[in-house]
């Protein structure tokens, strides 16, 4: 299917790696130039140079935690008219709620409410007057089913699913969308969990730790960014013009509900 964005403009925040990577890399496939960014340099500059390579779109690098005031500046400048936005962000790690004091609870708040609200303000305006516009939150599947030990992720990005579905309603006659992917099980390093900062998982470690966390999926299996970022990229798509202010779960059928 051709999405029909080839030559348009998209900021995919944290997308050096994991899903946010996934995301750039199917959009660049539609045919967009991208705005990558990513706190790791090397890491960042390494996925900038690979979607170069494989899809001949334009590749701009910013460095930097996205949740910082200068980082969203640079990204805007880079791209000071996107029409896609993908915000994404690292969650909290998990810790009992007791853990949590006031400095934690902002900063928690800060990155995965704040952040895409501020850069949702720094873009819709000129999206909905050039007429096209797309904006895709990653948040989780925690904000329908919520995990002890995550509550503050969960409530985030609960706060930020309900401040923006007023805000989707108000610019869908310009044909501007927001929308939210709820990602569930998904084999990224952070569902890996910790582990020593170089250490290498042994392929029999893999298979094992795949195998017991699909165990109660639906689907058997632990879901990839690279599919996770297809569906991105047709929320992103000219097809999807229709549809605003959702939840889509990308999940495996995790989340069970018949509505």
């Amino acid at each position: 299917m051709d999405l029909g964005i080839r030559g348009k403009k998209a900021i995919v925040c944290a997308s050096s790696k994991g899903l946010g990577r996934g995301c750039a890399i199917a959009l660049a496939d539609a045919g967009c130039d991208l705005v990558v960014n990513g706190r790791d340099p090397v890491l960042l500059a390494k996925t900038a140079a690979e979607i170069r390579e494989r899809f001949g779109v334009r590749v701009v690098e910013v460095v930097g935690d996205v949740s910082k005031p200068e980082v969203q500046k640079a990204l805007i400048v880079a791209c000071p008219d996107p029409d896609i936005l993908v915000n994404n962000n690292g969650g909290p790690p998990y810790r009992d709620f007791r853990e949590l004091d006031r400095e934690k609870i902002l900063e928690g708040v800060t990155n995965n409410m704040v952040t895409p609200i501020e850069l949702v303000k720094a873009v819709i305006d000129g999206m909905a007057a050039r007429g096209f516009g797309r904006i895709v939150n990653i948040t989780s599947l925690s904000v329908y089913v919520p995990i002890p030990g995550l509550d503050l992720s969960s409530g985030a990005r609960a706060g930020l699913t309900s401040f923006l579905a007023g805000v989707a309603r108000t610019v869908i006659d310009r044909n501007v969308t927001i929308n939210n992917m709820l990602p569930g099980k998904l084999d990224t390093d952070r569902l890996r969990g910790p582990h020593e900062p170089g250490s290498v998982e042994t392929a029999e470690a893999a298979r094992e730790r795949k195998a017991r966390l699909a165990a109660d999926i639906p689907a058997k299996r632990l879901g990839t960014p690279e599919e996770f970022g297809q569906i991105c990229a047709f929320l992103c798509s000219v097809h999807a013009g229709y549809l605003t202010g959702q939840n889509v779960p990308v999940d495996g059928g995790l989340y069970v509900s018949a509505f």
